[in-house]
């Protein structure tokens, strides 16, 4: 056992704690809940206008990112992709990776071979979608339309002709084959 181990199990939860609405001796009111400092903002509050935040517009999904999109924001929305769908979606989105095929009750659906638009990805990323948990905790707003444009960008890439490419890349890509 290791040295900072407690052989109760239950230490966590016995341990000394200043709950909400506990008195406390340390503050001079005797409250331990304290009013926040001006300016704070609260976790949950929604700075963002209602498309933004909700994905929606007069109930129905938007077609398009809301927010500019930028380098940087593909960068990370490529990095969230790989680290919070690619697991169960398959690095290219496709819904083919180890774990999927393991799943025996309903695979992950392929997020670049479906028409789903980016105000629907944005709401199953915010809330979950079937056996999908909801990951507005884990991605902020900025974060998730991120993760959504780079499933754009990854449906473009799959479905792009060879035209679309600048011509020094189509002249290495007709090389290389």
């Amino acid at each position: 056992m290791a040295l900072a181990c407690n052989r109760d199990p239950h230490g966590m939860v016995r341990q000394l704690k200043a709950r909400p609405y506990d008195g406390s001796p340390v503050f001079e009111d005797g409250r331990s809940l304290r009013t926040p400092p001006p300016g704070t903002v609260t976790r949950d509050s929604n700075a963002w206008p209602d498309p933004v935040a909700t994905g929606l517009t007069e109930g129905r999904p938007l077609d398009e990112v809301p927010i500019p999109l930028t380098e940087e924001m593909l960068r990370r929305g490529r990095h969230d992709f790989q680290i919070w769908c690619a697991a169960c979606h398959g690095l290219l989105g496709d819904g083919m990776s180890v774990p999927a095929r393991k799943m025996a009750l309903r695979a992950p659906p392929s997020l670049i071979a479906h028409a789903i638009s980016p105000g629907d990805l944005y709401q199953a990323i915010s809330v979950g979608y079937g056996l999908m948990a909801p990951y507005c905790e884990e991605l902020s707003v900025p974060e998730r339309w991120g993760v959504v444009a780079y499933v754009e960008a990854l449906r473009r890439s799959q479905r792009a002709p060879l035209s679309a490419a600048p011509a020094a890349e189509q002249q290495a890509l007709e090389t290389s084959r």
